[in-house]
């Protein structure tokens, strides 16, 4: 079971879906990878351009990472009233659970700047997960 995770600023809805992958994650080097699928909708009446991203990630084994960079996967969208914007990625933990939140920063045609809150979503690899010749797989 997946959860949905969803925050709203300045009229821009950010809606996050995180997933275990287990295909692409080796449990026992303690690599869990998570992909995300993140959809960021402009319900406002001026146009917005994602600048920037910043981004907190928490692993259950006690290492945090920030993260900042432009736009995202290469992207700085602009997002006019209405329009919605969509992308994938993906984070890599060395236990099975932690959570990511952060902030877009975006700017509108006059110039103002302003963060628009990404929210906590958790990270939850379902367990327990075994290892054998095979690789990966969960237990049933």
């Amino acid at each position: 079971m997946t959860s949905r995770y969803q925050s709203l600023t300045y009229g821009i809805r950010v809606t996050v879906d995180p997933r275990f992958s287990l295909a692409e994650s080796d449990p026992g080097e303690g690599a869990f990878v998570f992909a995300y699928h993140i959809r960021m909708e402009n319900l406002g009446d001026q146009s917005a351009q994602l600048l920037f991203r910043h981004w907190h990630i928490h692993d259950a084994a006690g290492e945090d990472q920030e993260v900042d960079g432009e736009g995202v996967v290469g992207q700085q969208p602009l997002l006019t009233p209405g329009q919605t914007h969509e992308y994938q990625s993906f984070c890599v933990l060395t236990s099975p659970a932690g959570f990511m939140e952060g902030y877009y920063t975006f700017v509108r045609p006059d110039g103002a700047r302003f963060r628009v809150a990404i929210p906590r979503f958790q990270l939850e690899a379902p367990l327990p997960v075994m290892e054998d010749e095979d690789g990966p797989k969960l237990m049933n």
